[in-house]
């Protein structure tokens, strides 16, 4: 085929990078990045109309670009920045939002009413803790809806009605974590921007008859709400109910003892809709407001208000506000306000994991956790530091959608599909573990230390080249020693292969129980090999770590982590010292290759045969690399 033929093939094969939907995108994107492999341009050797067309349509496309600048894809992404550079491409304006649906495929078609009017959406947190992963997925099912399906708005409200348990530092955080998982909001806003206008339409049911003051205590209130027992002040006066209501205003000891309750339907066969409590009085100060509210609206209250007053179009949410739908289209209708419509997806739920945010608190409070962005817990902080990657969580929460099934999902989905964003990008070192390391001399090696430069990795030379030291002294890992048969060929990785030609011993076994049984368990204290460096590495069975002691070697300290509770699915009543895994935490002293002193904070990495790891800490004189384990899907 000539080049003018394979330039309108190209040109032809630009509708397959259209769509918004990164599954439909990811198999032309990888056979484009294939081709690109020993390739600077996409046909010939000269900037053709083919690179100039593939390149407008993955940068017009918000979905393809944001995928392919991940690195993820080496290739493409180095022949992506080539054009950009030296062609300096137009891209046209993007296509029409009804264009941009049709190419999104049916799992985010669920029928939402009246969008050809407009779509704004809200994400409105509670400023009380650390986004987890359900947060992530409603923050990013919102900006989804609003920014992608449809050229719509979305709004972040912080709900910041709780003065005990809001901080700043909460609310500071939820914005930088939307930041990293890429949600930007049109406008971000307050529901304590509100509390006038709250407090006001309040007065106003209060004076319509459709609310009342209520002092019934806490336990006695539950059980007649669930006996459908109306309290002994629901037909109370408006005047009283008025007065009450002032006292809380105040902030009086008196007005502690109140709160306002909705007088909506104490029959019904939805607990929610039996006169639930609209406001209460907390003298705390409020860390917008200061001392200048001593009342507050309550969130099943104060959100179908601001969601109409600020012109929310739909109300998405998780299904356990299934039966909150109808109590939010009361207030809607009782205080006359504009409509909006409830959407509900199902809670993102994961086995022995809890997003409870109050469990959370207490794991931090106690000193459970290192915090709350321990990489046990399920924060957008504590995953990250883990050592997942932002693209690979929007991509999992994005392929979720927004169905209503509800199912407790296994991590190793999770972490599989992370491991597709740093298998190809992760650098390879090599590590050796510290404790009972195995001295051996290597026959057949250079009698002077010698150096030599190896890609860092073997399937993507862009990423650099390392040291490799080889030398006559070097250390392995004693379980590999102890695999060991006497003249057994092995491999050692990035030299070649050698003969096991003498083992020693320790006088005792490893342990009691080897001795017992008469197994030879001893420890390994020193081996003899002997380079054999024309031999077959694919017909060796074992492929092993090593180190040259020839070198500055670094100080590593590995770090795996177990989940923190014991049980698959726990239960709202679960006590949580009774579910707690006491046990989550595993340390290995480590030596690593000289070039480890190089790595930075976040990079991630694999060291050869052990796993992939975040580096948590650099590198410092006196303090040895912090390295986390990032699971891969087959086990967390």
């Amino acid at each position: 085929m000539d080049s003018n033929s394979q330039i309108k093939e190209w040109q032809g094969r630009v509708k397959d990078l259209e769509p918004l939907d990164l599954k439909k995108l990811q198999q032309p994107i990888g056979e484009l990045d294939n081709h690109l492999t020993l390739r600077s341009t996409i046909v010939g050797y000269e900037v053709s109309e083919a690179d100039l067309a593939v390149w407008k349509a993955l940068r017009g496309n918000r979905v393809a670009y944001g995928y392919i600048k991940s690195g993820a894809l080496v290739n493409l992404w180095r022949w992506f920045n080539f054009i950009a550079e030296t062609e300096n491409p137009q891209i046209e304006q993007a296509t029409k939002p009804a264009e941009k649906v049709a190419d999104e495929g049916a799992s985010y078609d669920i029928g939402l009413q009246n969008t050809e009017n407009g779509v704004v959406t809200r994400f409105p947190p509670e400023p009380s803790g650390y986004l987890h992963i359900g947060h992530a997925k409603a923050a990013l099912l919102n900006d989804y809806f609003a920014h992608k399906k449809y050229d719509g708005k979305m709004i972040l409200r912080f709900d910041d009605t709780n003065p005990s348990k809001e901080k700043e530092e909460y609310q500071d955080s939820i914005v930088k974590d939307l930041e990293l998982l890429g949600v930007k909001p049109d406008q971000v806003t307050y529901t304590s921007d509100y509390f006038q206008a709250l407090y006001e339409r309040c007065v106003q049911m209060i004076k319509d008859g459709h609310a009342y003051a209520d002092n019934t205590p806490q336990e006695q209130m539950r059980d007649e709400r669930e006996k459908r027992i109306e309290s002994s002040h629901r037909n109370a006066s408006i005047e009283d109910s008025l007065a009450h209501f002032e006292e809380m205003k105040k902030g009086t000891e008196e007005g502690t003892k109140w709160f306002v309750r909705a007088k909506m339907d104490m029959s019904s066969n939805n607990g929610a809709m039996r006169d639930p409590v609209i406001y209460r009085c907390n003298p705390e100060p409020h860390h917008r407001t200061g001392s200048t509210w001593k009342i507050y609206p309550t969130y099943d209250y104060a959100c179908p208000v601001v969601d109409s007053v600020e012109g929310i179009t739909h109300a998405l949410r998780t299904t356990e506000y299934n039966d909150r739908d109808p109590q939010y289209q009361w207030f809607i209708k009782v205080l006359n306000l504009r409509g909006v419509y409830n959407w509900n997806f199902s809670r993102m739920n994961f086995i022995r994991t809890l997003l409870s945010k109050r469990k959370l608190t207490k794991l931090v409070d106690a000193g459970i956790v290192w915090g709350w962005d321990d990489p046990r817990m399920a924060t957008v902080r504590g995953i990250r530091r883990r050592g997942m990657t932002i693209p690979a969580l929007q991509e999992f929460i994005l392929k979720q959608g927004p169905s209503k099934n509800i199912n407790t999902m296994d991590w190793t989905t999770f972490w599989a599909t992370n491991k597709k964003y740093i298998d190809p990008v992760a650098t390879r070192y090599t590590a050796v573990v510290k404790q009972d390391a195995v001295k051996c001399t290597v026959a057949g090696a250079p009698e002077a230390p010698r150096t030599e430069e190896k890609d860092l990795h073997a399937k993507n030379a862009d990423l650099g080249k390392k040291k490799v030291v080889f030398s006559k002294q070097i250390i392995l890992d004693q379980v590999d020693a102890q695999s060991f048969d006497d003249n057994e060929e092995i491999t050692l990785m990035n030299w070649g292969n050698a003969i096991v030609r003498k083992k020693q011993y320790s006088l005792n076994p490893l342990n009691m129980a080897a001795s017992v049984a008469g197994t030879d368990q001893r420890l390994v204290t020193g081996l003899e090999l002997e380079l054999h460096l024309q031999g077959d590495v694919k017909k060796t069975s074992k492929k092993i770590t090593w180190l040259s002691e020839d070198q500055d070697l670094v100080p590593v300290t590995l770090y795996d982590f177990d989940y923190l509770i014991t049980k698959d699915k726990p239960e709202p009543d679960d006590k949580l010292e009774d579910i707690l895994n006491h046990n989550t935490e595993t340390k290995t002293e480590a030596l690593a290759d000289c070039n480890v002193a190089s790595l930075k904070e976040d990079d991630i990495v694999q060291f050869d045969r052990k796993g992939f790891f975040r580096i948590d800490r650099a590198f410092k004189h006196g303090e040895s690399v912090m390295a986390f384990q990032i699971p891969t899907g087959k086990k967390m």
